[in-house]
């Protein structure tokens, strides 16, 4: 079976402080443990299914600096194929400002720097990954023509396409149907569908409303309250594994790592759920975003094939 799982997206330094409390506008407070990480949610994603077993090929773009180089090196250690890592000498390497709360909360703020740069034509003339992967997973940290530029081609060549919306934007309807798997959150869903999800009787209509775009199928993420998968075929609600979270700033991507890595492996929804579910919760004990992604044997119970 065809385990390979093209990944295209964004590639950032994060620089994280943990505080006990977010500050007002105009407040200064005092931090405590301050650490720099590679992430963006392209990488992230990347590292996260690396880790659980997944044959990744990452497409991004760094800066010519030295973030770039130290991003580079660190998905080679991950044992990422970066033939497709591309460099933008006028532009800076992506950068993440994250504060992280007592309650294991964050907020973020992006610069984007050469992932803004990652043209059309930079991915779909990487025709060799596409024609080799099983799946191919993307986020919206990079230009939104990109991403769809990237869907036609994997759709075009038979690929299954899953697309982690973050951040949510309006998006075409012709990305929409071409899309396998949509995996947002719930304000991302409402901001795709103009659902606020207050019960479950929203969550499904959001669900439904994604549906009835195009997507095949949908995951609406939901925290502590795990995830409500949603096919033609029914509704599921998959609650989450309990932990005590220190850091929730890659649990969605560490999330959609570990879909890709099972549904390439040949399993059904229900169960890649369930797999990427365990995965998300043990990240979210772990401060940072890439560190915070689980090797295989820490899963309890193992997808097989």
């Amino acid at each position: 079976m065809n385990r390979n799982i093209l990944v295209i997206g964004s590639a950032n330094t994060d620089m994280v402080i943990t505080t006990k409390y977010f500050p007002r506008p105009g407040e200064t407070v005092m931090g405590e443990q301050f650490l720099i990480n590679p992430g963006g949610k392209g990488a992230n994603q990347a590292v996260g299914a690396a880790r659980l077993g997944g044959q990744v090929t990452f497409i991004t773009k760094f800066g010519t600096d030295l973030f770039g180089e130290q991003g580079r090196a660190q998905l080679l250690r991950e044992g990422i194929a970066t033939d497709y890592v591309l460099s933008d000498p006028d532009q800076p390497s992506g950068v993440a400002l994250i504060t992280v709360d007592e309650h294991g909360e964050n907020s973020i703020v992006v610069a984007p720097g050469a992932n803004g740069t990652l043209s059309a034509a930079d991915v779909t003339g990487a025709d060799q990954p596409f024609a080799e992967c099983e799946l191919v997973l993307m986020q919206l940290e990079i230009p939104l023509p990109t991403v769809v530029a990237a869907a036609l081609l994997a759709t075009k060549l038979g690929k299954r396409i899953i697309l982690n919306p973050a951040p949510a934007q309006a998006l075409p309807d012709e990305l929409l149907r071409a899309l396998f798997l949509i995996t947002p959150n719930e304000s991302e869903a409402e901001i795709l569908t103009g659902i606020a999800i207050i019960d479950a009787d929203s969550l499904e209509a959001a669900a439904q409303a994604l549906l009835a775009k195009g997507v095949k199928n949908v995951v609406i993420t939901l925290g502590a309250e795990g995830a409500y998968l949603r096919t033609p075929a029914g509704a599921q609600h998959l609650p989450a594994v309990r932990t005590q979270p220190v850091d929730t700033t890659a649990a969605g991507d560490v999330f959609n790592g570990a879909l890709a890595v099972a549904l390439a492996e040949g399993q059904e929804l229900l169960a890649a759920v369930a797999f990427a579910n365990q995965a998300a919760a043990i990240s979210v004990t772990r401060l940072g975003a890439q560190a915070s992604a689980p090797y295989r044997h820490e899963l309890r119970q193992p997808v097989t094939c």
